[in-house]
């Protein structure tokens, strides 16, 4: 069974994002993607474009690069979503100038108050070399402060590191684990 909030963790081509709609497609027929991705190239619509394709029509999607919060507000009793990810969300909300104490205690109440499952990626980026320039750092920093109150609130904790989970916190169902 899905905790209430799942958070799974990793790097650039972890396999984090794989783990996350297969937790998801297990615990709902009707399972929920919010996506925070903004395509502001050709690239990028391109990579949204095969991810949507891969997921498959049974899947429910929503944009929401700048507001997860009104879409979590919105899933229902017997879905189960997938919010991917927390760290395109945050710098959106970084590059907008946003409040971002507000902006995170806001996402932190809609993950709470969910009526269904939810299970946040997000990139582990502490785990490199200083950035040279302040707005790196700066989102360097927030982005370890959003994944340590994510992670405190979690039932459940996934570090993937080349395709392997590393259990932080709780236990993953069964069917995945």
């Amino acid at each position: 069974m899905l905790e209430p909030l799942t958070l799974v963790l990793g790097g650039a081509r972890s396999g984090k994002s794989a783990l996350a709609e297969a937790l998801v497609r297990a615990a709902a027929a009707r399972p929920v993607y919010i996506a925070t991705a903004e395509a502001r190239d050709d690239e990028m619509r391109a990579r949204i474009a095969a991810h949507r394709a891969a997921r498959g029509p049974q899947w429910r999607s929503i944009e929401a690069p700048h507001d997860p919060a009104a879409a979590l507000a919105a899933a229902q009793p017997g879905e189960a979503v997938l919010l991917d990810c927390a760290t395109l969300w945050l710098s959106n909300r970084m590059l907008a100038d946003a409040d971002l104490g507000a902006e995170v205690a806001r996402l932190l109440q809609a993950l709470e108050a969910c009526a269904a499952p939810v299970v946040v990626v997000s990139n582990e980026v502490g785990c490199s070399v200083v950035p040279e320039n302040a707005l790196a750092r700066r989102f360097r920093d927030e982005q370890g402060r959003l994944n340590q109150a994510l992670a405190a609130r979690a039932g459940c904790a996934v570090l993937m590191a080349a395709g392997l989970p590393l259990r932080l916190k709780g236990r993953l169902p069964e069917a995945v684990g």
